[in-house]
């Protein structure tokens, strides 16, 4: 029986998870702050929360605040398949005698 496929869906699988969870991080992060900037005596903490979010987001995406999440979140979609690829390699040879 072949593994591969086995490997292709955690992997596939892996990697959706771990693109979404930055993108739905940041998410929650802006939308906090949005909703923090509806109240009077924090409106500027919501309005400066958000302009700092979106200016670290813009370095990573070379000006873009939607290319920032792009790039982090495939950086860690990436970084989650390594590490899925390497438990599965461990545990197939933990696995034989």
């Amino acid at each position: 029986m072949s593994i591969l496929p086995s490997l292709l869906r955690s992997l596939l699988i892996t990697g959706i998870f771990s693109f979404l969870t930055p993108v739905l991080f940041i998410g929650i992060i802006l939308a906090t702050l949005f909703t923090v900037g509806h109240f009077p005596q924090l409106e500027v903490v919501g309005t400066v929360g958000i302009e700092q979010v979106l200016h670290f987001l813009s370095i990573f995406g070379s000006g873009s605040a939607l290319a920032g999440v792009v790039v982090i979140s495939t950086t860690g979609s990436l970084v989650g398949m390594l590490f899925d690829a390497y438990t599965f390699y461990r545990y197939q040879n933990l696995r034989r005698p």
